[in-house]
């Protein structure tokens, strides 16, 4: 990001909109039973606390994934769903997004937020632990640590939930000292940082959402179905990364699909004639200024709690059906309070979340079977050929 932020400043001829955040995307009525269009969208400025309207004769999403929708996540704290959400209302086609996939071992405390403890310490022989010591992957695979992601994930879910746990341990202290100062410097300092020391015990670890496999549909080419709009990195359903994603991949995908957006977009440009339609400037109608701020973090707190609970790493038709209801009630009240308040980057980011949330769900609920990330105990076993096909929701189907 370094490297790309200095060398866009370098060219001279970008202009860079810093503290800004999307609140809708510019999209043209229909015509002639074709798309509307898109051409940019209106933004909130963090600074002056006004909203603008950014005309663009192509705009790409890369806004992320969604990260903060769950109760723990390795992502950063603007990984909101944003991208998704901006699309969906748009009309765009949202694909997969049962198909989240969680790291086993982030580190469990306040204070540490999004540390994620590699998967090269398990590599090493680190032994995953209940608080009494007893080691228990061997009860979930013959490959223990060594089992793949998901596995992992779910055997720990399983024991957090079985015992009623917040969190489990991950061992290596039966290596020597020096070997794992020298291995892992940086996860080494950082654990002795929050008062864990790597080398004489365990530490507390807990899994965590890492990584959105669903997004906005796009070809092969990064487009999405609405005209001059175009998706890349994890807010976009290539279709590269199917039920999972292998490690690594995701940067992979990003570095290939980023450049195939930017030639698609340069090529759609040069195309693109006359001017844009006539769009009104942001009329806030009678909203007010909020002085119950506590509204939007009750509800960001309950939509990320009842995520990881109902729609986490192992799900139930129940659990599903629990976590719409509570989430159909928890949209329309932020619907509401959108309407009747400015807005601000956190209720805009609350609108996101908890459309996102809602799109999660019913895809986990249209997939009757496991596959993949996706694991309902009421569906344990993959479903035949039929279900190999994308989930896809639309706003207007």
């Amino acid at each position: 990001m370094r490297a790309l932020t200095e060398a866009a400043r370098a060219r001279g001829n970008i202009h860079t909109l810093e503290n800004h955040v999307a609140i809708n995307l510019l999209v043209e009525g229909p015509a002639r039973g074709r798309p509307g269009a898109c051409w940019g969208v209106y933004a909130y400025d963090r600074t002056t606390q006004t909203i603008r309207k950014i005309l663009a004769r192509a705009t790409l999403l890369a806004t992320g994934g969604a990260g903060k929708v769950y109760l723990y996540t390795t992502n950063p704290d603007v990984a909101s769903g944003d991208g998704v959400a901006m699309a969906y209302r748009a009309g765009a086609p949202i694909a997969n997004l049962e198909f989240y996939q969680f790291h086993p071992t982030c580190l469990f405390h306040p204070a540490a937020k999004s540390f994620l403890v590699s998967e090269a310490l398990r590599g090493e022989g680190a032994i995953l632990k209940l608080p009494d010591g007893t080691p228990f992957m061997k009860s979930y695979a013959a490959d223990a640590e060594l089992a793949p992601r998901d596995i992992v994930a779910r055997a720990i879910d399983s024991e957090m939930k079985r015992h009623g746990l917040d969190c489990v341990y991950l061992d290596l202290s039966h290596r020597d000292a020096a070997f794992i100062r020298a291995r892992f410097p940086n996860i080494y300092q950082r654990c002795l940082s929050y008062g864990f020391d790597l080398t004489a015990g365990p530490i507390p670890v807990v899994p965590a959402a890492h990584y959105m496999c669903g997004g906005v549909v796009t070809n092969l080419e990064a487009a999405t179905a609405i005209p001059r709009l175009y998706a890349a990195g994890e807010v976009a359903m290539t279709g590269l990364h199917g039920a999972n994603r292998l490690a690594s991949n995701s940067l992979l995908e990003a570095a290939v699909m980023g450049r195939r957006a930017a030639a698609s977009a340069s090529r759609t440009i040069a195309g693109v004639r006359g001017v844009p339609p006539e769009f009104p400037e942001w009329d806030p109608g009678r909203a007010i200024r909020s002085e119950e701020r506590v509204l939007i973090t009750q509800s960001w707190d309950e939509i990320r709690r009842l995520m990881w609970n109902y729609v986490g790493i192992v799900r139930s038709d129940r659990r599903l059906e629990r976590a719409l209801a509570r989430i159909e009630l928890l949209k329309s009240e932020i619907h509401s309070y959108y309407w009747d308040h400015l807005i601000d980057s956190d209720l805009i980011e609350l609108r996101n979340l908890v459309t996102t949330a809602e799109l999660i769900v019913r895809s986990a609920m249209a997939r009757d079977e496991s596959r993949g990330l996706h694991y309902n105990t009421d569906h344990p076993e993959p479903g035949g050929p039929a279900w190999l096909r994308p989930t896809v929701l639309s706003r207007d189907a």
